[in-house]
């Protein structure tokens, strides 16, 4: 069946305190149980956790973990991640009831992007009640979103992640200024078995500190993300995009920064595939509208400041 969908992300940070405030207030995710000591879990389904945060001294995404069917699939992609030459840290028993998993593996992809594969996943009959009043995320079948990742080995680690069973979506090339000469930024958007137009991306460009591009989640309502937009100004949390549509996903949604560095998407009402018979597309840009990304706002200001000190 190959890989299902994203399962759980886990992350490091040494502000607990803004995790928990960013989790429950803006985002507006449901404290979980805490598996282990330091660790905070936050729920978004009927899944025990899709984010654990760690107590570290330092912020970063340690890991994105993701769904295979069986124990049997999970052995075979062990043994494909090894032939691939990446090491492999086995989870026990104990580590493993922890994730609410049955059994899982570590291993990162070749830019050291941390992963996680596992099977046996855990439910349960806890409802979701959403402290900031978020009606509801969309995960089932197509799992929690999708992560992003940076690697500036952009072809290999493409191979990789095709290797071990993800598939392509879309594979642009975005150019992000009006030189002819600009070679531009490959990309690659890649589905695993379910219908999110993609449950991984990898970008090409050096990894960052915090380990991350960014997360996504998928709430059930248009009403839903505007209210998170609002609890993002409201909080002063730092804008990345301002809300817009994507070309190729069809999302429409924004951009903020985590207490880590890397951001998270909010969004709704994308373009869900059909994984068995999709034909990948190379789309030219990636917003249809909006997304104005901050960098840009600065600068646009930065040139406005410069035509009116020239105008002085």
């Amino acid at each position: 069946m190959g890989i299902k969908a994203l399962g759980y992300v886990r992350i490091a940070t040494a502000k607990v305190e803004a995790w928990d405030h960013f989790m429950t207030q803006v985002v507006g995710t449901m404290r979980g149980q805490s598996p282990a000591p330091d660790v905070a879990t936050y729920r978004i389904d009927d899944r025990p956790f899709r984010f654990w945060v760690e107590k570290a001294d330092a912020d970063r995404l340690l890991v994105a973990a993701y769904e295979v069917g069986d124990a049997a699939e999970l052995a075979d992609l062990r043994e494909t991640i090894a032939g691939l030459g990446r090491e492999i840290v086995d989870g026990d028993a104990a580590q493993a009831a922890a994730r609410g998993v049955a059994a899982f593996f570590a291993t990162s992809d070749p830019a050291g992007n941390g992963l996680e594969f596992f099977c046996g996943d855990t439910r349960d009959d806890v409802a979701f009640v959403s402290p900031a009043g978020v009606s509801g995320f969309v995960t089932g079948d197509m799992g929690m979103g999708h992560a992003v990742f940076a690697t500036p080995n952009f072809e290999e680690a493409h191979s990789f992640y095709k290797a071990i069973g993800f598939a392509d979506t879309d594979i642009p090339r975005f150019r992000f200024s009006d030189d002819p000469a600009d070679p531009g930024m490959g990309f690659a958007f890649m589905h695993a078995a379910n219908g999110r137009h993609h449950s991984v991306a990898i970008a090409e460009m050096p990894v960052p500190p915090s380990a991350c591009i960014h997360l996504m989640l998928e709430m059930k309502t248009q009403s839903d993300v505007g209210k998170c937009h609002d609890r993002m100004r409201l909080n002063k949390v730092p804008e990345s995009a301002s809300i817009g549509r994507h070309v190729n996903d069809q999302t429409f949604g924004f951009y903020m920064q985590t207490p880590s560095g890397f951001d998270i998407e909010i969004g709704s009402d994308p373009l869900v595939i059909d994984p068995a018979n999709w034909t990948p597309t190379a789309h030219l840009q990636p917003s249809e509208w909006g997304h104005v990304w901050a960098w840009q706002k600065a600068l646009e200001e930065q040139k406005l400041e410069e035509q009116q000190g020239e105008s002085a």
